[in-house]
Protein backbone atom coordinates (compact mmCIF):
# COMPACT_ATOMS: atom_id res chain seq x y z
CA UNK A 1 0.00 0.00 0.00
CA UNK A 2 1.37 3.43 -0.90
CA UNK A 3 2.07 6.06 1.69
CA UNK A 4 -0.41 8.92 1.98
CA UNK A 5 1.05 12.19 0.68
CA UNK A 6 0.67 15.40 2.63
CA UNK A 7 -0.14 17.53 -0.40
CA UNK A 8 -3.04 17.63 -2.83
CA UNK A 9 -2.87 17.12 -6.58
CA UNK A 10 -4.33 19.92 -8.65
CA UNK A 11 -4.78 20.06 -12.42
CA UNK A 12 -4.48 23.11 -14.67
CA UNK A 13 -8.26 23.65 -14.87
CA UNK A 14 -8.56 23.60 -11.09
CA UNK A 15 -5.69 26.06 -10.78
CA UNK A 16 -7.21 28.36 -13.42
CA UNK A 17 -10.36 28.48 -11.27
CA UNK A 18 -8.42 29.25 -8.10
CA UNK A 19 -5.79 31.61 -9.52
CA UNK A 20 -7.95 34.76 -9.43
CA UNK A 21 -8.13 34.25 -5.66
CA UNK A 22 -5.17 36.30 -4.46
CA UNK A 23 -4.66 33.98 -1.51
CA UNK A 24 -2.97 31.40 -3.75
CA UNK A 25 0.81 31.38 -4.12
CA UNK A 26 2.34 29.62 -7.14
CA UNK A 27 5.99 28.60 -6.90
CA UNK A 28 7.77 27.40 -10.03
CA UNK A 29 10.79 25.14 -9.59
CA UNK A 30 11.88 24.93 -13.24
CA UNK A 31 15.27 26.26 -14.31
CA UNK A 32 15.80 30.02 -14.62
CA UNK A 33 15.99 30.06 -18.43
CA UNK A 34 12.73 28.19 -18.89
CA UNK A 35 11.03 30.23 -16.18
CA UNK A 36 12.05 33.47 -17.92
CA UNK A 37 10.53 32.24 -21.21
CA UNK A 38 7.07 31.80 -19.70
CA UNK A 39 5.28 31.06 -16.45
CA UNK A 40 1.92 30.97 -14.76
CA UNK A 41 0.87 34.55 -13.93
CA UNK A 42 2.25 35.67 -10.59
CA UNK A 43 4.47 32.60 -10.16
CA UNK A 44 7.52 32.92 -7.93
CA UNK A 45 10.69 31.28 -9.19
CA UNK A 46 11.84 29.02 -6.36
CA UNK A 47 15.37 27.63 -6.38
CA UNK A 48 17.87 26.22 -3.90
CA UNK A 49 19.53 29.65 -3.98
CA UNK A 50 16.47 31.66 -2.92
CA UNK A 51 14.44 29.21 -0.82
CA UNK A 52 15.67 30.67 2.48
CA UNK A 53 14.47 34.15 1.40
CA UNK A 54 11.17 32.67 0.25
CA UNK A 55 10.69 30.85 3.56
CA UNK A 56 11.55 33.95 5.60
CA UNK A 57 8.82 35.96 3.86
CA UNK A 58 6.27 33.18 3.23
CA UNK A 59 2.79 33.00 4.69
CA UNK A 60 2.67 29.34 5.71
CA UNK A 61 -1.13 29.45 5.86
CA UNK A 62 -1.61 30.56 2.25
CA UNK A 63 -2.46 27.79 -0.20
CA UNK A 64 0.76 27.12 -2.14
CA UNK A 65 0.91 25.44 -5.54
CA UNK A 66 4.20 23.91 -6.74
CA UNK A 67 4.75 23.87 -10.50
CA UNK A 68 7.48 22.09 -12.47
CA UNK A 69 7.70 20.93 -16.09
CA UNK A 70 5.33 17.94 -16.10
CA UNK A 71 4.09 17.55 -12.51
CA UNK A 72 6.69 15.03 -11.37
CA UNK A 73 9.38 17.08 -9.59
CA UNK A 74 6.70 19.24 -7.98
CA UNK A 75 5.51 16.30 -5.88
CA UNK A 76 8.59 15.90 -3.65
CA UNK A 77 8.89 19.71 -3.55
CA UNK A 78 5.28 19.96 -2.34
CA UNK A 79 5.97 17.26 0.23
CA UNK A 80 9.04 19.23 1.38
CA UNK A 81 7.05 22.46 1.82
CA UNK A 82 4.46 20.55 3.82
CA UNK A 83 7.24 19.19 6.04
CA UNK A 84 8.21 22.83 6.75
CA UNK A 85 4.68 23.43 8.11
CA UNK A 86 2.97 24.91 5.07
CA UNK A 87 -0.64 24.05 5.85
CA UNK A 88 -2.11 23.72 2.33
CA UNK A 89 0.23 22.55 -0.44
CA UNK A 90 -0.63 21.44 -3.98
CA UNK A 91 1.35 19.81 -6.78
CA UNK A 92 0.29 20.89 -10.27
CA UNK A 93 -0.44 17.74 -12.29
CA UNK A 94 0.82 18.10 -15.85
CA UNK A 95 3.00 21.01 -14.73
CA UNK A 96 3.72 24.09 -16.76
CA UNK A 97 3.57 22.12 -20.01
CA UNK A 98 -0.11 21.33 -19.45
CA UNK A 99 -0.82 24.89 -18.31
CA UNK A 100 0.78 26.33 -21.46
CA UNK A 101 -1.20 23.95 -23.70
CA UNK A 102 -4.56 24.69 -22.06
CA UNK A 103 -4.10 28.39 -21.27
CA UNK A 104 -1.64 29.89 -23.77
CA UNK A 105 -3.28 33.30 -23.31
CA UNK A 106 -2.43 33.13 -19.58
CA UNK A 107 1.33 32.80 -19.92
CA UNK A 108 3.33 35.54 -18.28
CA UNK A 109 6.65 36.45 -19.86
Amino acid sequence: MSEQSNFTHLNAAQLAEKLPDEHFVVVDIRDANTFSQGRIPGAIHLTNDNISDFLRDADFDKPTVVCCYHGISSQPAAEYLHSLDFTEVYSLDGGYVQWQQLYPEQVER
